[in-house]
């Protein structure tokens, strides 16, 4: 049996080395993790005991030795002081034995130098407190709940994108894949009837696909930022008729008196400040989602449809309108660019018109401000914003400094595919929704399919290699400001239902219909990929209706309503239990994470504190495994008890509480197929 006073049992000192040493950007190996220019940083480097080793914190042009400051039944802990600065610091570790030297980075143990992956301090980057291992909720607000049938959209009130609106009477029916004139009446006063509910399951903010005043059911075609839509909100005055045989909006006079009437506009805005307030009341928060890049074709700036031409001058209407220059024209004179080309999404000429500018700063103030209270924002297509990047950073820059100056604990969170590093240096962006280091590697690992259901990758299932590798070299691109508050989504408006991905089969609703992105689901591998969720770092994302067994392809097919009467009660009761324990628990919050284990089908890592050690294993291959963790790798003893909070299976979920004997620092954990596990030390 293993000695773990004089590791007499260890043959290969380098190797029990590489994988105790350990060291991350989290308050438990930095202090203070988001230091100020003015803090001295105490870095803390953790490695094996009794090996008379030699740590030193290195820089580019000095190796800084560190003192050893305590000890652990296996580990050393040794420290160093970095002094006050305004700059940028990166540094790495080397380790030096009687015999061989280790360099330890972001990516890992080394046995030679590494030139990449240094931890890295950013100063006076402050994200707040309240969104670190947040689990939030995202609602698409037409179809999560009617609480008041007055403000619906009604059938041919308008014309939008040359045909008229449609009210869908029946809740539950299907998505038609031309959906983007569909309503199906969701609104404000629907997230208010049931806030019991969202509070019921643990969340901790609430994010808001756009509310302000649009046309379509998505909103991304904003008509006036300055106002809820009332369809959203309250329609109090309410007078006018129908487009019956017309395709001129002019002629829509119910619609215009629904959205231009000051009753109207004011109370919906009011509603709005009344739900952020009572949300407020249950410890959740409220995040908007904020268009500025581009607005809608019938924005009261453009108004091509001439809605707003008895009242203001659009651009569209008059060359000489003050909002002209709000847009970028082509050569003509008469045809505006559009985002990706789209007419009906006119690109904002950000970069050329400051009073433009100016308005949105002031926008992006307001909403975060009292009456309404905001607590943040999540900013669309936030890097496509201008026509330049230098111009983008210098836009995003000014919109950090208005919104917090306005409302110091707002969140910004950006839209972005791909390197996002420039954005996230402290002056811009709080952090991004984690589509390259969570959703990405996940899909692969568990389903083998692409986010969008639309292609397959066989070589990427159940590939632990690869996504491990994936992982550790996306989240290092992130900082630690970035990583503890990234909006970790399994899907949302823009993907397919994770539980449609969990069928492994690709298809679009034009093509495949609806039924089929039911079939074949598995519920096993859906709590697999929840569990996961609920245990990694960052701010665990729900997309609303997924916690109910919501399936669904990509867009539009991934906006289906809320199954109010007709949900999953079980997976339901699994998304609470699992919350529940990331609560209990301040290691699945805010601890360091290591990983584990790794081989076909199977992963594990650990979530730790000083106090708090868990452990989490899924195996998602099909077949029995008998999995021995290295649990004495996050500061389990060599000889102890693991408790198991929760077990899913293909039967199920269980929460009965039972023991597991530690033995030479290690756990063996039976695993049935398709299942996971959540352990804490005892």
């Amino acid at each position: 049996m293993p000695n773990y006073d004089n590791f007499s049992w260890l043959v290969n000192i380098p190797y029990f080395c590489s994988q105790a040493i350990f060291s991350d950007e989290t308050i438990n190996y930095r202090i203070p993790p988001e230091p100020s220019r003015f803090d001295t940083v105490t870095i803390t480097l953790r490695t094996g005991r009794n090996l008379q080793l030699r740590p030193f914190l290195c820089r580019e042009a000095e190796r800084l030795p560190m003192k050893k400051m305590w000890s652990s039944f296996i580990f050393e802990f040794y420290q160093v002081e970095l002094p006050p600065t305004d700059e940028k610091e990166c540094y790495y570790f080397c380790i030096e034995g009687e015999g061989f030297t280790l360099y330890y980075t972001k990516f890992g143990v080394f046995d030679s130098y590494q030139g990449e992956g240094w931890f890295e301090i950013l100063r006076d980057y402050h994200t707040p407190q309240w969104a670190r291992g947040a689990v939030m909720y995202q609602i698409f607000p037409d179809r999560f709940f009617d609480g008041d049938e007055k403000n619906d959209v009604l059938s041919n009130e308008y014309m939008y994108l040359g045909k008229p609106v449609k009210k869908i009477v029946d809740w539950n029916k299907n998505l038609e894949s031309e959906d983007i004139r569909n309503f199906y009446g969701g609104d404000l006063q629907g997230i208010l009837t049931k806030i019991n509910y969202l509070e019921s399951l643990g969340i901790d903010a609430i994010y808001l696909n756009p509310i302000f005043l649009s046309p379509s059911n998505h909103k991304y075609d904003i008509q006036d930022y300055e106002h809820i839509d009332p369809h959203l909100g309250v329609i109090e005055v309410d007078e006018g008729a129908l487009v019956f045989g017309s395709e001129k909006n002019q002629e829509a006079t119910r619609y215009i008196t629904r959205i231009t009437n000051e009753t109207n506009l004011q109370k919906s805005d009011l509603l709005f400040a009344s739900l952020v307030a009572e949300a407020h009341k249950r410890g959740m928060k409220v995040i908007l989602d904020g268009v500025f890049n581009h607005c809608g074709a019938f924005h009261k700036w453009m108004d091509r449809e001439g809605i707003y031409k008895d009242k203001l001058k659009g651009a569209f209407q008059d060359k000489n309108s003050p909002f002209h220059p709000y847009f970028i024209w082509n050569q003509d004179g008469t045809t505006y660019e559009g985002w990706w080309g789209y007419e009906n999404h006119p690109k904002l000429n950000v970069e050329g018109c400051l009073e433009l500018r100016n308005k949105i700063m002031e926008i992006g103030a307001k909403w975060v401000s009292s009456p309404f209270c905001a607590d943040g924002w999540r900013l669309d297509v936030a890097a496509d914003l201008g026509t330049t990047e230098e111009f983008n950073h210098t836009f995003w820059r000014e919109f950090r400094e208005t919104v917090k100056k306005a409302n110091p604990n707002a969140l910004i969170l950006a839209e972005h595919y791909g390197e996002a590093k420039a954005w996230l240096l402290g002056d811009q962006w709080d952090s991004i929704m984690n589509y390259d280091a969570f959703m990405e590697p996940l899909t692969w690992f568990l389903t083998g399919v692409s986010k969008h259901s639309t292609d397959a990758r066989d070589d990427l299932y159940n590939n632990a290699d690869v996504f491990w590798g994936s992982m550790i070299y996306q989240m290092s691109k992130l900082p630690i400001q970035a990583l503890t508050t990234a909006m970790n989504e399994l899907s949302n408006h823009d993907h397919s239902r994770f539980l449609t991905r969990t069928n492994r089969q690709l298809g679009r609703l034009e093509h495949d219909g609806a039924e089929r992105a039911s079939e074949g689901i598995q519920l096993s591998v859906m709590r697999e990929a929840v569990l996961f969720q609920m245990t990694w770092l960052g701010a665990p994302t729900i997309y609303y209706g997924d916690e109910a067994g919501v399936a669904g392809w990509t867009d539009p097919d991934n906006r289906r309503p809320y199954p109010w009467g007709r949900e999953n009660n079980e997976l339901i009761a699994f998304h609470k239990a699992c919350i529940f324990l990331r609560k209990e628990n301040e290691a699945l919050r805010l601890g360091s994470l290591k990983q584990l284990f790794g081989e076909y089908g199977i992963i594990g890592y650990g979530r730790f504190t000083e106090q708090n050690h868990c452990v989490v294993v899924l195996n998602n291959s099909d077949h029995f495994k008998e999995i021995f963790v290295p649990v004495w790798q996050i500061g389990v003893r060599e000889k102890g008890r693991m408790k198991r909070l929760i077990l899913t299976d293909e039967r199920g979920y269980h929460l009965e509480s039972v023991d597991f004997s530690v033995e030479n620092g290690h756990i063996c954990l039976p695993l049935e197929p398709k299942s996971g596990i959540l352990l804490k030390e005892v």
